[in-house]
């Protein structure tokens, strides 16, 4: 008799533990989790995008003053050639 009220006792708790579970927040706070993990990624995507382009820029940038650098130089060379060219 006591075998058979704990086996009847497991099984009517296991099916109320069983009822208790709510599966739908269970679903929602995945289905939230979710959503989440898809607007990182896309804001994961927009700022490498974004990064990608001020990269682009900086080399445009470091591109132009080397050139600069380099116009500076072949001026003052023309500039020290033209007072040495002059003499009293």
């Amino acid at each position: 008799m006591n075998k058979k009220l704990m086996m009847v006792a497991g099984v009517a708790m296991t099916a109320m533990l069983g009822g208790c579970a709510n599966t739908t927040a269970l679903e929602e706070s995945v289905a939230n989790l979710g959503n989440k993990v898809d607007q990182l990624s896309a804001e994961v995507s927009s700022l490498k995008t974004e990064q990608g382009k001020v990269s682009a820029d900086a080399k445009a940038a470091k591109a132009a003053a080397m050139d600069a650098q380099a116009e500076a130089k072949r001026a003052n060379d023309r500039i020290d050639n033209m007072a040495t060219s002059y003499k009293k």
